[in-house]
């Protein structure tokens, strides 16, 4: 597969929050702040980037010549929760104030279920370590940009008159239906 066209797709039209639905628990729990909305999405995007370089090369190195496949998720999640304590570490460490922005959404990365699907679907696809790559980064940052205009739209609409049974999460759902919507057109460019 041209890896471009990989790029592209998995940003704009295969968005992982917008198309597959996955990550919506960090993408409605921190997006009500800019800053928490792209701290997320550059922790989001280390973690993804690692893992998958990591589970790329475990997979393919050790599971399947030793035909321990079964151990897939067990694996892969022992990874990203690895990386994740050590973002959380490097956070808590340098970043005190954005460690408790983030709160317990931090720490969520782990079960946060787009960062075990991009792995997953890495793997799935039978992509290379390149195109594995490349997807990983190209998701990642369609989830940091999917966050960070959700956060834009929700500030703005915290401060707009809307009707109190549509305020909180039911005009941000609707919000984010328009913004699926909108991503889907990207199909083919």
């Amino acid at each position: 597969m041209n890896l471009i066209p990989l790029f592209f797709m998995s940003i704009l039209s295969e968005n992982i929050i917008l198309n597959k639905f996955l990550g919506i628990c960090p993408f409605m729990g921190v997006s009500n702040k800019e800053k928490s909305a792209i701290s997320m999405g550059i922790s989001v995007t280390f973690v993804v980037l690692c893992s998958s370089i990591l589970t790329f090369l475990i997979n393919k190195y050790v599971l399947i010549p030793t035909d321990t496949v079964y151990l897939q998720t067990l694996m892969f999640i022992l990874i990203i929760s690895t990386f994740v304590q050590l973002v959380e570490i490097i956070l808590k460490k340098y970043s005190k104030s954005l460690y408790n922005l983030l709160g317990i959404y931090l720490p969520l990365i782990t079960t946060n279920c787009a960062v075990l699907g991009i792995v997953l679907i890495n793997i799935r696809s039978n992509y290379t370590l390149p195109e594995s790559i490349v997807y990983a980064l190209g998701s990642s940052i369609g989830f940091t940009l999917v966050i960070y205009l959700f956060s834009l739209m929700r500030v703005r609409m915290d401060k707009s008159p809307i009707i109190s049974s549509f305020k909180g999460y039911p005009i941000a759902l609707i919000a984010a239906g328009i913004m699926a919507l909108i991503f889907s057109r990207f199909v083919g460019v």
